[in-house]
């Protein structure tokens, strides 16, 4: 018998589904920390998907303060936005997640969320945000998200990991979109 003690299992590895499913059924204002004008960015890609999904999405990003990206003013930092943001969500190197996220923590009203993008990961960064009572999401993306639990991305052949014989609802708007607010 070994006296190792039990390695705990890392933090931030999975979420459950309900938990990704109430964020993002909860946030109404995001705000996009690295968006990008350039329509083959993911950055780009992301920002219009959530906002055709309905989302309040304010690009952040400091080449582009002044400017618009699909009509939405665009602000060079956190602290520029006149109003009260629900999530942030940081598409930086993970080098900067940290610079970030700090930034996040102070503004007034905190966010309730701080998202990591794909790839994005700083867990003494979370571990601040967390103190302070912010939710955190690291190496995930919004888009993937909510398309998965959505039904969304069963369209491209990708298993959702989400089963039901329920019938998907459509979005109010638009064409072809579904939505998480759905009854499984």
């Amino acid at each position: 018998m070994s006296d190792a003690l039990p390695v705990a299992a890392p933090r931030h590895e999975s979420y459950p589904d309900e938990a990704i499913r109430g964020i993002l059924k909860s946030v109404k204002t995001v705000a996009l920390v690295g968006a990008s004008n350039n329509p083959a960015r993911p950055s780009f890609i992301v920002f219009k998907y959530l906002l055709e999904r309905g989302f309040d999405v304010i690009p952040v990003n400091p080449r582009l303060a002044g400017g618009e990206i699909l009509g939405v003013k665009a602000y060079a930092r956190l602290a520029d936005i006149e109003r009260p943001i629900d999530m942030v969500e940081i598409f930086r190197a993970s080098a900067e997640a940290g610079g970030v996220t700090d930034e996040a923590l102070k503004l007034d009203p905190l966010p309730k969320v701080i998202w990591m993008q794909l790839s994005v990961r700083d867990d003494e960064a979370a571990e601040r945000a967390e103190a302070k009572g912010v939710q955190v999401i690291m190496n995930r993306c919004p888009k993937i998200e909510y398309g998965r639990l959505s039904g969304e991305i069963g369209w491209q052949g990708i298993n959702s990991r989400v089963l039901s014989a329920k019938r998907p609802a459509l979005s109010g708007k638009g064409f072809q979109k579904l939505t998480i607010d759905r009854k499984l």
